[in-house]
């Protein structure tokens, strides 16, 4: 029986593309974001492409993170890219939604680690179905 998951070769060179897309949007964001901070005042518009532009920073600077991170703990399997990306969606995210609370001034340490553990256990839950059945 022939299975679907993707040979090893196929998710390393995945990974691959996947952290080098990584160094494109880190790079790119956090030099937009350096310009769009120092030559623009914080109207309507540059508030929303400063989350914009934190989110894709703070993903690209975590997708190397996630990656060391999988490697070193997933030791019977290989991630797709895609599971590295969707992870460091969610610190982006988090990154996001953190910043959008201080400057409301709603932040709280309490408010900061239930978010976070609610992330956490949404992306185990997600790891948990996906992970690939072992034949017997």
């Amino acid at each position: 029986m022939a299975s679907n998951r993707p040979s090893r070769k196929h998710l390393i060179a995945d990974q691959n593309g996947v952290l080098i897309a990584a160094g494109v949007m880190a790079g790119g964001g956090w030099a937009l974001l350096y310009q769009l901070v120092t030559t623009v005042n914080p109207l309507a518009f540059p508030r929303w492409l400063f989350f914009i532009l934190l989110y894709i920073s703070a993903t690209g600077t975590a997708l190397p993170f996630a990656w060391i991170l999988n490697r070193r703990f997933t030791t019977r399997y290989l991630v797709s890219g895609g599971v590295m990306l969707r992870e460091s969606m969610w610190v982006g995210l988090f990154i996001v939604i953190v910043t959008w609370l201080q400057m409301t001034r709603t932040l709280s340490l309490a408010t900061g680690f239930f978010l976070a553990l609610s992330m956490i256990v949404i992306e185990i839950f997600l790891r948990l179905r996906e992970r690939p059945q072992d034949s017997p």
